[in-house]
């Protein structure tokens, strides 16, 4: 009997929009995961970007298997109903070895990456020795290239905003935008007088990060992105990076080399960061938002410190144009607190409309 897996199977992006479609797909339901309805294709037919990857392993008794390390590494098979036997029985069906998969591996020695140390230099340089003119430097051109693996433009068009009501009067939508730049504070990705448009991805998200108090009224509007934007995503960086879409295994062993470093990254604009140092702890973050912008892309996406939404950083506020304002209650703020000093905010509101 054939065996079809499918895009499901396996959760990479790349799978899922380039090489599964070039592939001739049929249309049917996955014999592994189970999807129906789906483009399925023979798994043999993946063995020659399977073969490349599996390259920047090597044989050692001391290691994991090859499924533990595309899980842990890359995020492959991340199908719930794919757990490591079968997941294995998959990857065997792939490379037609049933027995590669039950050795052990480690990655090879051949790839490092000294980015994250760089990076860390360098954040020290920005925030308590040069600001403008560096001693050190990142490697913008292999930064860019990185980051074009992060690109995204398929996202919603709908995005929120939100504001305190500063007295009885709710805000109307040409107040619910960016700040004048003569009044642009510091914030998480811009600078001071630089104005960025900051959005979340639900009501509940924009409203966390306006860190409300139990009773406040705050204004929410919906923004609308234009059309033919591209962002920058942060969120995930091991999840989002398709080794697929390089064709050699060094490249590929690159990549994994410095997924960290993106991965430290997005974690720069996701950190919780005091009032009382947000001045110069948000320095790294802005740092990374202008050379985004630099690059040419339209702003970025990163999780938010406060709830589990997402939020937009937009370089050009002009790119969103608001519609309707609504009026929220903020009917209690619960508080999380760890030893960490980490919290989050969990809002219990009332839309008044």
């Amino acid at each position: 009997m054939i065996k079809y897996c499918c895009a499901s199977c396996f959760g990479d992006n790349g799978l899922k929009k380039n090489i599964i479609p070039s592939l001739s797909p049929d249309f049917g339901d996955c014999s592994y995961c189970g999807t129906k309805g789906i483009e399925i294709i023979e798994p043999h037919a993946l063995f020659d970007h399977f073969s490349s990857l599996i390259n920047i392993y090597e044989n050692h008794p001391d290691g994991k298997s090859l499924v533990a390390h595309l899980k842990e590494d890359w995020k492959l098979f991340s199908h719930p109903l794919l757990d490591e036997a079968h997941a294995k029985e998959l990857l065997g069906d792939i490379l037609d070895d049933g027995n590669i998969v039950r050795k052990t591996f480690v990655l090879s020695d051949d790839y490092k990456s000294e980015s994250l140390a760089l990076w860390d230099h360098l954040c020290q340089e920005l925030m308590y020795e040069n600001r403008y003119f560096l001693n050190k430097s990142l490697d913008t051109d292999r930064l860019g290239e990185l980051l074009s693996f992060l690109a995204l433009d398929d996202f919603s068009k709908t995005w929120y905003r939100a504001r305190i009501y500063a007295d009885d009067a709710a805000f109307t939508i040409d107040k619910m935008g960016a700040p004048p730049k003569r009044l642009v504070s510091h914030g998480r990705a811009n600078p001071t007088g630089i104005p960025y448009l900051y959005l979340g991805s639900k009501p509940d998200t924009a409203l966390s990060e306006i860190r409300p108090h139990t009773g406040d009224r705050a204004c929410v509007a919906d923004f609308t992105l234009k059309d033919n934007l591209t962002l920058i995503d942060l969120r995930n960086p091991r999840e989002t990076v398709s080794p697929f879409l390089l064709t050699d295994p060094g490249e590929m062993g690159k990549m994994l080399a410095d997924i960290p470093f993106l991965e430290r990254l997005g974690y720069e604009l996701t950190r919780p960061v005091l009032p009382k140092s947000a001045a110069l702890d948000y320095i790294p973050s802005q740092y990374i938002c202008e050379f985004i912008k630099k690059t040419g892309f339209h702003g970025v996406l990163y999780s938010s410190s406060v709830s589990e939404g997402i939020n937009l950083a937009l370089f050009d506020p002009l790119n969103a144009t608001g519609g309707n304002v609504s009026i929220y209650d903020i009917d209690k703020v619960e508080v999380s607190v760890s030893k960490q000093d980490l919290y989050t905010l969990c809002l219990i509101i009332t839309n008044r409309d």
